[in-house]
């Protein structure tokens, strides 16, 4: 096996490319069975490097559960690469088309061939999930793969180049070691498709590099996903769900509840209830075992000052739970915190939170809700907690979103078979389900005439067939009007 040392510059990144495309190109594109041979060492590695991977997550980001890197990453890596492997021989079927009557001794199809080489780049939020899941759906697929994972996680990214440099060779799959000028050029290099999962902002730069080379994209952004609470919803389930949704990992996922929508007769019952979930969940405060820090000081300070913020302007910035003081006594952590009558114009209520922080808003009427997401950019998920009912398909054909929830939040994510991706400024194509198989591969349409061809009786000279051929398809002319 050819394994490769750290990889941390531009230069050496370029001839991997160069050197997997060359591989790429001297072979037949993999069999099934040899996609699944890949996938089943894929597997293989995460669940050998466990223990490595959960230790270096929780240095990375000063402190998180165990359990909770089992939980939110390593169980969907192992979900989508069981699913992936167990529905290749559907998804790299090829796709009968239809042949319309005067071509019907033809045949049209789809086959869906390999890109060739996908690049990946990676976020700290979910270092291993969001880095290895497109690796599998790439590597089902039938392609090769060069990844970039952030460099706010350098402990995690470690393991995961020595994990994937152990288990594959260095034209299959690559780790590219650096920090944002290396990711700023990996962008620009000229993959047969790149994969970005990171904030908007760099988003639109990944874009802007990527359009030099005419490199097709896919765009897992972000943005401010609501959570509506239908009137008199105000529940244990309900409040258990957010509560889930947002403090998993301290808030630091994309499809995190950013803000609540509580009709205005039912907000101290909510702030009640969200007080009383979270002193169920951490019962020891926030600085238990279970409970996640904030990845660097950086965003800490950031969210630190959305909340002063806050203040400053009037709005209640209500701490929840047991013991809220505590998430001082450890590095970078902050306790879960409410934040009632924060104004459109103030930056939590502009910017993606990433954090344990939920402001909340009050409505009236559904149509209040509509038209509040509506004037806002589309939001990469939106949860609903009610009956479904009018105002509840009401608020789905009104709006947009990537993704939908409803009384729940954060598992839509987890359904491998459903589509995962935003729209707009929350992101552009899919992965998760045939989708993700689909962008990561060609779909070439292939027409196969059969020996009776008879629109090779169509040429000129023209004439009487012609003609018939004429008034068969477009009817007979009429003169005048």
């Amino acid at each position: 096996m050819n394994t490769f040392n750290d990889i941390s510059n531009v230069k050496h990144a370029s001839e991997i490319l160069m050197q997997q495309r060359k591989a790429f190109l001297a072979t037949e594109p993999p069999s099934r069975a040899q996609r699944k041979a890949s996938l089943a060492k894929l597997r293989a590695a995460v669940l050998a490097y466990r223990s490595e991977l959960q230790s270096a997550v929780s240095e990375d980001f000063g402190h998180r559960s165990a359990h909770e890197t089992d939980l939110m990453e390593l169980v969907g890596i192992v979900q989508s690469i069981d699913y992936l492997s167990s529905h290749l021989r559907r998804f790299m079927k090829a796709e009968r088309r239809h042949v319309s009557l005067i071509y019907r001794t033809a045949r049209a199809y789809v086959e869906y061939q390999p890109k060739g080489i996908i690049g990946i780049m990676s976020p700290w939020n979910y270092p291993v999930s969001l880095t290895l899941i497109p690796l599998a759906t790439a590597l089902a697929a039938g392609n090769r793969a060069m990844l970039k994972p952030s460099e706010l996680t350098p402990r995690t990214s470690d393991v995961m180049h020595r994990m994937l440099a152990a288990t594959f060779p260095v034209d299959e799959v690559a780790v590219i070691l650096g920090g944002p000028e290396v990711g700023a050029a990996f962008s620009a290099l000229p993959f047969d498709h790149l994969l970005f999962t990171g904030s908007t902002p760099v988003g639109r730069k990944v874009m802007k590099a990527a359009s030099d080379n005419l490199v097709p994209l896919t765009l897992e952004l972000g943005g401010k996903s609501p959570v509506i609470v239908a009137r008199g919803h105000v529940n244990q389930r309900t409040i258990s769900s957010i509560v889930y949704g947002k403090l998993s990992n301290s808030g630091q996922t994309c499809v995190a509840p950013d803000y609540a929508l509580v009709h205005e007769d039912d907000l101290e019952t909510f702030i009640q209830q969200f007080n009383a979930t979270v002193t169920r969940f951490y019962p020891d405060g926030p600085a238990c075992d279970d409970y996640s820090s904030i990845v660097s000081e950086r965003h800490y300070s950031r969210l630190e000052a959305l909340l002063d913020e806050a203040r400053q302007h009037g709005a209640r910035v209500l701490e929840m739970g047991v013991k809220p003081e505590s998430a001082r006594d450890r590095l970078r952590t902050l306790a879960p915190t409410l934040v009632v009558g924060a104004q459109d114009d103030h930056a939590i209520m502009q910017e993606e939170i990433f954090g344990p922080i939920l402001p909340v808003r009050t409505y009236r009427q559904i149509d209040e809700v509509i038209e509040y997401i509506n004037g806002r950019d589309r939001p990469l998920a939106l949860y609903y907690f009610g009956e479904k009912d009018a105002d509840c398909k009401k608020l789905l054909r009104r709006t947009t979103s990537g993704n939908v929830g409803i009384n729940n939040t954060l598992i839509h994510v987890a359904q491998d078979d459903l589509p995962f991706g935003g729209i707009g400024p929350s992101g552009m194509g899919a992965y998760h389900g045939i989708e993700g198989f689909r962008s990561m591969s060609h779909a070439k349409g292939i027409f196969d005439q059969g020996r009776w061809n008879f629109p090779s009786l169509l040429h000129a000279p023209f004439g009487k067939l012609m003609a018939l051929a004429l008034a068969i398809t477009l009817g007979k002319q009429k003169s005048g009007l």
